[in-house]
């Protein structure tokens, strides 16, 4: 029977006339009939959009996006709750959001004011209020007269107690094709990389063994941590200076809380200087504890300036918290050093606050987007809303007042606390090559933020798609950040099971919301617990907003764009992977979560595999030549903004922002690289084309010369000819030519006729033509030779034809000698 009454639930659907609709979207023209299930249950059986291992727990229909006055259905599933469109399969996505990314829920109920001509009352509107940690706060309204609302509460709670690990939908999913490489190794490559060993890679066996404990000539690895035993929420591996034993690192861990000793972050490749992490010194309520073991560690971060002759370099403290509440802290056993008991070293304090500051303001700063933007959790639009009092359609004092609102949220000025903190660091270690140790009280929230955001202005690797990954994986998630807490992700308990942080509230927590100011609302359901509320804080939003902010001022100088941090962001929140869970690496390698759970970074490098350069993630205006080095911002340039892709993306869908900007950027990018390659290729046809004519010209040159040295050869050997035929006719000879160039001299003797050829080349000397022996056809011939050659014109002993020979007897010698050119020749 229960079963048949909770499938019963499911029975309603929204139908309306689109006649109706079109143009209004209003609840009130909304008519709501029964369906059958098997009409519309199974049709979302093969969505699409639905994930890997995604299945469909709960079906809703008949709803009302409040939010856009959109109707469509509503599922939940065991990774989100997807909202889709009114007779599409499409989803929408403000309406459509992951579990883990919500914050809270609450159930309203709002009356409905009637017509004084309508003799019947509307029915209250059932309303169920959701609010993202993504800045967004989705309100749902229900078909009056039904439980679906309750159901639907019923089961997100369900959802919020798992009963085991592995029903967390990272688990579900598993690695599939995004596997996650080791964390350790990355860890390792990255320190190799700082200490100068870049060619060292890391393995599991070099983890197995030690054997990764290198060093260079002031820092060393070591694997004291290895187990976890010296500090269980630092990494396996810690870098810390070379000067100082592992028992003198044991004996200074005692004088930090959590055990969180001073190690090194990041050293400057060129100058040595670094940039050191802890947590608050143990000084006690005095302020008089004192360990030679922490001082001594401290002040070998000060190693010899190159250059200086001996001289220490100095040493800045930074302590990220107000004095006064460094103060405050030594009541509970912390506080600040003594900058008497630290040689050559500075304490500075930023006056950044706490984590449940930071909670509020970001709260706040929710509401007023919610309040004053384009959309709201109510439908109105601010423009619209009270009369236009909260922008006044243009009302100076109006618009005043909302930005004072937004200014005392006091996020801005939280962000701008923390880039003057990051911007000083920076400039200490590039401009007077100082080290600077940084600590707030544990030593895992604002000096996470301080430190991270330094490397990243100091070394340009960081801010590339490699180097922002190591970065993250390195200051943050190895060095204990306690994401579980912070973000509100599933926290590892003893008994080894997940709860989610998912509260559910009444209408009177929320004092800020339009739908929570409107008359009529009442609470339905009691506070409900909400486990680590009070440790919920986005730390890590407020870091990436501070990345942002980085980027709008020095726009070339990052590989990836403001749209990569929002994918990035939405993935960490919605707890899809695996690699933001737990509280420390130790955690995470109890939880075995590398080996069960897909990894956001192959993700995310999947998704640039497609696109190339010019995928949404790149940004198309990085110069990695020009911005090669540290960045240091001066303080005229540190006031924030709003991150508009971020901020506005739910207040403010249709309004401008970066994002088109970026957008077209991008066309405009891939549309000149097509060009570029089209170009480059059309050089390429030039270029060959050229190669081409060039060897043509060379053969039409060569051809030319053969054809004008044929010429001058033919015009010289007719002279000759005509010259032989004359000398030769003159010694009483016939000379005879034919058309292919043959020619025959015929001496006649009576009836006896002897004809001897002459070779085609008529160049050669007259000697080497007729020295040839030559078989003379007239048997009666004077010049015959027994052997039956002709010696002619050797006839010198031919006494019967002498008086014919005299002339050519005489002449001989001075012909064989002529050689025959054209300047011998007269013309004729």
């Amino acid at each position: 029977m229960t079963a048949q009454r909770n499938s019963s639930r499911r029975l309603r659907s929204l139908r309306y006339s689109s006649e109706k609709m079109e143009g209004t979207g209003s609840w009130d023209v909304l008519e709501w009939t029964k369906l059958d299930q098997a009409s519309w249950s199974s049709s979302f059986s093969n969505l699409d959009c639905l994930l890997d291992s995604e299945r469909i727990t709960f079906e809703c229909c008949g709803v009302i996006l409040i939010n856009t006055n959109e109707a469509g259905t509503l599922l939940l599933t065991n990774y989100r709750i997807l909202f889709l469109r009114e007779g599409t399969r499409d989803p929408v996505p403000l309406g459509t959001i992951p579990l883990v990314a919500i914050e809270k829920f609450n159930k309203t109920v709002q009356k409905v004011q009637s017509n004084r001509h309508q003799s019947t009352k509307n029915p209250p509107k059932r309303l169920l209020q959701v609010t993202g940690k993504d800045m967004r706060i989705i309100v749902y309204g229900f078909p009056p007269g039904t439980k679906q609302r309750r159901s639907l509460v019923d089961a997100l709670l369900r959802c919020s107690n798992l009963e085991r690990v592995w029903d967390l939908y990272a688990f579900t999913c598993g690695p599939s094709k995004f596997g996650n490489k080791n964390p350790k190794e990355r860890l390792l490559n990255e320190y190799f990389r700082l200490l100068g060993k870049g060619s060292l890679r890391a393995s599991m066996n070099m983890i197995k063994d030690g054997s990764f404990s290198v060093s260079n000539d002031f820092w060393r690895i070591t694997d004291l941590n290895s187990n976890y035993n010296l500090c269980p929420t630092y990494p396996f591996a810690l870098m810390v200076p070379k000067s100082i034993s592992d028992e003198e690192l044991t004996q200074a861990s005692t004088f930090r809380a959590k055990s969180r000793l001073p190690v090194i972050s990041w050293c400057h490749p060129g100058t040595g200087a670094v940039i050191a992490r802890s947590s608050q010194p143990l000084v006690g309520l005095m302020m008089n504890m004192r360990s030679n073991f922490d001082e001594k560690l401290v002040a070998s971060f000060c190693t010899q300036l190159a250059g200086h002759k001996g001289a220490p370099r100095k040493l800045y403290i930074a302590d990220a918290r107000p004095r006064k509440n460094a103060l405050a802290n030594g009541a509970m056993g912390g506080g600040s050093e003594s900058s008497s008991n630290y040689l050559q070293s500075e304490i500075v304090f930023f006056g950044i606050d706490n984590i449940h500051a930071m909670r509020e303001s970001f709260s706040r700063l929710r509401d007023y987007l919610d309040m004053h933007g384009t959309t709201s959790s109510d439908g109105t639009s601010s423009f619209l809303r009270h009369g236009g009092w909260t922008w006044g359609g243009g009302n100076l004092s109006s618009m005043s007042a909302s930005v004072s609102l937004l200014g005392e949220s006091g996020w801005l000025s939280h962000i701008q606390s923390i880039l003057a903190g990051v911007a000083w660091i920076a400039a200490r270690v590039a401009m007077e090559s100082a080290s600077v140790l940084v600590h707030c009280s544990d030593g895992w929230d604002r000096t996470t933020q301080l430190v991270s955001l330094a490397c990243l202005l100091l070394d340009p690797y960081y801010r590339t798609f490699a180097g922002f990954q190591a970065l993250v994986e390195k200051d943050w998630l190895a060095f204990g950040h306690p994401f579980s807490d912070r973000i509100g992700m599933p926290n590892v308990a003893g008994s080894g099971s997940f709860e989610l942080p998912i509260q559910s509230s009444s209408a009177s927590s929320f004092p800020s919301s339009p739908v929570r100011q409107t008359s009529g609302s009442a609470a339905t359901q009691s506070p409900g617990s909400s486990h680590g509320l009070n440790n919920y804080s986005p730390i890590f939003l407020q870091w990436v907003d501070c990345v942002s902010q980085l980027m709008r001022m020095y726009p070339c100088a990052f590989e990836f764009s403001p749209t990569f941090l929002v994918d990035f962001t939405d993935c960490l929140l919605s707890c899809r992977f695996g690699n933001f869970l737990c509280n420390s690496e130790k955690e995470r390698q109890e939880c075995r979560i590398t080996e069960s759970s897909g990894c956001l970074w192959a993700y995310l490098t999947d998704l640039r595999s497609f696109g190339g350069t010019s995928h949404a993630h790149c940004n198309p205006l990085y110069d990695p030549s020009r911005y090669n080095g540290a960045l240091l911002p001066p303080a005229a340039a540190l006031a924030p903004t709003l991150w508009p892709q971020f901020h506005l993306r739910w207040a403010c869908p249709v309004e401008p922002d970066a994002s088109e900007t970026e957008f077209q950027c991008r066309a405009m990018s891939v549309k000149h690289l097509e060009m570029k390659k089209g170009k480059e290729e059309a050089e390429r046809k030039v270029d060959a084309l050229s190669s081409t004519v060039e060897s043509l010209n060379e053969e039409l040159r060569k051809e030319r010369n053969i054809s004008r040295a044929a010429k001058e050869s033919a015009k010289r050997a007719i002279k000759e000819r005509g010259v032989i035929s004359r000398a030769v006719q003159s010694l009483g000879c016939k000379v005879n030519f034919t058309r292919s160039g043959d020619c025959t001299v015929e001496v006649e003797d009576g009836p006896q006729k002897c004809s001897h050829s002459i070779p085609h080349d008529v160049s050669e000397s007259i000697s080497s033509s007729v020295s040839e022996d030559k078989v003379c056809e007239a048997l009666l011939c004077p010049l015959r030779a027994r052997e039956g050659t002709c010696r002619w014109p050797d006839a010198g002993c031919c006494a019967q034809n002498g008086s014919q020979f005299v002339g050519l007897k005489a002449n001989f010698e001075a012909f064989e000698k002529l050689s025959i050119y054209d300047s011998y020749f007269t013309a004729e």
